[in-house]
């Protein structure tokens, strides 16, 4: 009969072939770790119920909303397995915790974002001052790209000399490779990023722990020291707002420079380009904006 921390384990190391975000496998066992091994990790599977899954979301419940969700789900999906490997008489008791358990506040439907007016202002402050934190945030900004694509990068997917960053579908959130137009701006700041590698990594943004990629926190804490109440994703969302306002350019060139999916099926189906010609453009002018 495995202990909950041994059951964990074992699910883990099966369903992570089947996820292609890096960033998805790394959390799905750290949140376990931090937030339900200290109660359940040493106990038998078999005797897990709702009151002590309880007792381990309530200290996170209304403070940490989505954490808490996510554990939930995760510990649920532990002692599902665990059901139908024969260690447990049920599946989890995930649906009689709600009754235990505060309502939580309603979740935003949209990222805070910086209006993209005061965008160029913003990148005048954050290069008054230079650390791989604010090298990293100005390169996503000029790239339009997710925190985590930018976080997790390496050197060997950056081209400088033909102005080209090509991201693995691994590291994509729709699994397909994506890539993306330096202009002139972002070339610079990824070159200023080298002045930040480190001999035990190939990563262009690492953390303080060398081998280990740039923390988002570290990003959040750059716009909360400069007292903005904004998100950096929402950044994508200033991008995507300058693109319909103030040019002329197609939204589905938009929606590429972004990586989405193309909603409607027979578009995709019918799709061939990735319109880099076009996007290369398109990124010059963000960045020329930018740059004010």
């Amino acid at each position: 009969m495995p202990t909950f921390k041994e059951a964990a384990t074992l699910v883990f190391e099966e369903h992570k072939p089947g996820w292609k975000n890096g960033k998805h496998q790394a959390q799905w066992f750290s949140t376990l770790e931090n937030y339900a091994f200290p109660k359940l990790g040493r106990r038998l599977v078999s005797d897990i119920e709702g009151p002590v899954i309880r007792d381990v979301l309530a200290p996170i419940w209304l403070s940490k909303p989505e954490t808490a969700r996510r554990v939930r789900q995760r510990i649920a999906t532990v002692l599902d397995w665990s059901y139908a490997k024969g260690f447990r008489a049920t599946e989890a008791p995930i649906r009689s915790l709600a009754k235990g358990l505060p309502r939580q506040p309603k979740k935003g439907n949209h990222f805070a974002a910086m209006p993209y007016e005061q965008v160029p202002e913003f990148i005048a402050r954050l290069r008054e001052r230079e650390s791989v934190g604010r090298v990293a945030l100005e390169a996503l900004i000029l790239t339009a790209a997710r925190s985590g694509e930018i976080r997790c990068a390496v050197w060997d997917e950056l081209d400088l000399a033909e102005g080209l960053w090509t991201v693995p579908g691994s590291r994509m959130k729709m699994g397909r490779q994506h890539v993306v137009p330096l202009a002139p701006q972002a070339i610079d700041a990824f070159r200023r990023a080298r002045g930040y590698a480190s001999a035990a990594s190939d990563l262009v943004f690492p953390g303080q722990r060398r081998k280990r990629p740039l923390s988002d926190m570290t990003l959040l804490k750059i716009l909360r020291d400069m007292e903005l109440d904004v998100t950096v994703h929402g950044f994508r969302s200033a991008f995507r707002d300058w693109v319909a306002e103030q040019t002329n350019y197609p939204g589905e060139i938009a929606e590429v420079a972004l990586a989405h999916s193309v909603a409607n099926k027979v578009e995709a189906a019918y799709r061939r380009t990735d319109f880099l010609r076009k996007r290369t453009l398109l990124m010059n002018d963000w960045a020329a904006y930018c740059y004010g």
